[in-house]
């Protein structure tokens, strides 16, 4: 009798929880929709750089050309990460270029033509810059106007109160000393390096932490040794990353605040309710509804933050120019959101990581970089930069098809 008691209480008990160990083993597919998915985009860049570097003969691959080639693009960083917040709730912010060449101007006119302290100048034009998204997410939120409408309109818009602050002037010289320096001035050594060091040893705890967590808890993890190639490779980068700034002139002090940046937002989405948030409602905006999260805040927010960002990136460019202009560069918005999908980000929301923007970026700027060195003009410049775009959608496209038809069994 009691041999069938102690039968019956064993078919009774829960069953015990799934250890990775046994969970069954992930496709290619599956893969390069984790933290692994970087690394196609990391052979691209390095395709690119190899082809340049020996076609140059060499010119593309010194550190001052590489450094210059980074320096160059920590505008469409900026702008591209702001990008990248909209494109994971499965919008688009088409303003983000006139937003920052606004705030610059802003920045410009108050510091130059009123006399305002360099602090309150870039103050006021990020205020400017919030209050712009501020209000395109209303409109998006509220209303229900599709996104497309309301920052085209907005950029529109934007482009008509830059000319009228700068009154027919193309161009307007910025002279404080404390706005110049902003782009155009380097991290002390220790600065320099310490700080860098400093978020890679976060980011690496951040790394194993998760997996054990994961580990821990039964649930899908990388294996160990795609832990350890991920983990290396990015100790690789940062410190060639490094070597190289310190053989030309140092860190600039742009770098670190783009970097400062990506880790601000890489904290905020993977380690917040709020980021979990922003993933839950572009991957399904009903759903997310439905689970109570506050879909009109997190698309305000969202497109708040992204104006501020443009508006950090036009500071820094006017900055690094020395100048404002009534001009807005026309690729800049190609630019950035081209920089933002390359990495990897989706533009069906949903899916990405703030750290694909810095490839992006590179790729970007190493194909503008690459070509000028070869004479080539603006419209070979953009015919490439269209088919890699066309490329990284096409590739988003496949993937999203192919998990789709793996999650419905077919």
């Amino acid at each position: 009798m009691s041999d069938v008691i102690n039968e019956r209480k064993a078919t009774d008990a829960p069953a015990s929880v799934e250890v990775p160990s046994y969970l069954p083993r992930r496709t290619v597919g599956q893969l390069l929709r984790t933290d692994l998915g970087f690394l196609p985009v990391l052979f691209t860049l390095i395709l690119i750089a190899l082809y340049f570097g020996f076609t140059t003969n060499g010119l593309f691959l010194t550190p001052r050309n590489l450094s210059n080639l980074v320096l160059q693009n920590i505008t469409i960083g900026i702008i591209g990460l702001g990008s990248i917040l909209v494109l994971l709730l499965g919008e688009i912010d088409l303003s983000v270029a006139s937003v920052s060449t606004l705030c610059a101007t802003i920045m410009g006119v108050l510091s130059e033509r009123s006399g305002y302290p360099a602090w309150e100048a870039i103050a006021i034009a990020l205020l400017f810059g919030a209050l712009a998204g501020f209000l395109n997410g209303v409109l998006i939120a509220y209303l229900r106007i599709p996104s497309f409408i309301v920052t085209l309109a907005a950029s529109i818009g934007y482009a008509g109160l830059l000319l009228n602050l700068l009154s027919g002037q193309t161009t307007l010289i910025i002279h404080d000393n404390f706005i110049v320096s902003l782009a155009n001035n380097y991290l002390p050594d220790i600065i320099g390096v310490g700080l860098p060091v400093v978020v890679l040893i976060i980011y690496l705890g951040a790394l194993i932490f998760n997996f054990i967590r994961r580990r821990n808890a039964g649930l899908r993890t990388v294996s160990p040794v795609q832990l350890i190639v991920q983990l290396a490779l990015t100790v690789l980068v940062a410190a060639g990353t490094l070597i190289l700034f310190e053989s030309y002139l140092g860190v600039p002090q742009s770098i670190a605040i783009l970097l400062g940046l990506i880790v601000i937002f890489w904290l905020i989405l993977t380690k917040t309710a709020y980021g979990r948030h922003i993933y839950a409602v572009g991957g399904n905006n009903e759903a997310a509804r439905r689970a109570g999260i506050s879909v009109t805040w997190i698309r305000i927010s969202v497109f708040t933050l992204c104006s501020f960002l443009a508006a950090v990136a036009g500071v820094l460019a006017a900055s690094r120019g020395l100048s404002v202009a009534s001009q807005i560069n026309p690729t800049l918005l190609l630019d950035a959101i081209a920089a933002a999908v390359i990495g990897g980000v989706s533009l069906f929301g949903g899916r990405g990581s703030v750290w694909s923007i810095i490839l992006g970026m590179l790729i970007i700027g190493s194909l503008e970089n690459g070509l000028d060195l070869k004479s080539q003009g603006t419209d070979v410049k953009q015919m490439v930069e269209g088919v890699v775009l066309i490329l990284a959608v096409a590739a988003d496209a496949v993937i999203r098809r192919v998990q789709a038809r793996s999650s419905s069994g077919r």
